[in-house]
């Protein structure tokens, strides 16, 4: 198990699913973590049950398309615990609203998906902008930034989504090119279908075995399986992984499109 001892990290997008696993795990292995979510009950609740296990942790609330709340955000990891060392950029638009405009491309609506950038690409972009330079005092950092399988390749919507998540690969590539001789990796993950709260509300039983049927796992993917990767990747461990992508998805994209075709035919 990796020591996160005399580690600080920013998580964001932590009221929830994968951040508010993540927050826990890396609390766990020793990090003083700020909490950040959009949703102050939600940031608040998360970190009171951390503090309440004996762990330490702080509730950020910050909306990662205002810049101001972004450098609120670092800055209190380093005036709460000290210091910066790891940054998981982890917020994405998914509210309802949104996935339900996030249809065709003859349909984007320009202004939504200026919105959807700012928020999945341009609120990474300024969280490792005031991030960095207090992990540069540190001597060295990680940011794990969240992309997806949609970044990776396309679905039949979601083209706002998908784009914005692709564009975390090249971010990604370019903040450990950028930084990594003074001591900042930067590795993205992407993952696959993950069973949080909010997804496994929106699911019929018959949609998560169609799903299940097209990975390689015999089950689904849960936030922690995401939270246990990034809590490796910050750690020292980890320190020759920088400047590219990890796919978390059950094997879901290493496969012929016909593998669900293929068990049937087979008898499985």
């Amino acid at each position: 198990m990796s020591n996160l001892r005399n580690k600080v990290a920013v998580v964001t997008g932590a009221g929830s699913g994968i951040g508010r696993a993540t927050a826990r795990v890396l609390a766990e292995r020793g990090a003083a973590v700020v909490v950040a979510d959009i949703n102050a009950e939600a940031a608040d609740k998360a970190a009171v049950e951390l503090r309440g296990d004996g762990l330490r942790a702080v509730a950020v609330t910050a909306d990662v398309s205002d810049e101001q709340q972004i450098r609120q955000m670092t800055d209190t990891a380093v005036d709460t615990f000290g210091g910066l060392d790891i940054l998981h950029n982890n917020a994405a638009l998914l509210t309802p609203d949104v996935l339900a405009r996030d249809l065709r491309i003859t349909d984007i609506d320009g202004d939504l998906f200026a919105r959807v950038l700012r928020v999945n690409v341009l609120g990474y972009t300024l969280a490792a902008k005031h991030a960095i330079p207090h992990m540069l005092a540190r001597g060295g950092g990680v940011v794990v930034n969240t992309s997806s399988v949609a970044g990776l390749q396309a679905e039949i919507v979601r083209p706002m989504y998908g784009t914005s998540k692709a564009a975390i690969l090249g971010l990604t590539r370019n903040i450990a090119t950028q930084y990594g001789k003074q001591g900042i990796r930067a590795v993205g993950i992407a993952p696959g279908t993950i069973l949080t709260p909010a997804l496994s509300d929106n699911l019929t039983p018959e949609q998560q075995r169609a799903m299940t049927r097209h990975t390689l796992t015999p089950r689904m993917g849960t936030p922690e399986d995401i939270a246990f990767l990034v809590a490796f990747l910050v750690s020292d461990e980890a320190g020759y992984i920088t400047g590219t992508t990890i796919t978390v998805d059950g094997g879901f994209t290493a496969h012929f499109p016909t593998y669900s075709e293929d068990l049937t035919a087979i008898g499985e």
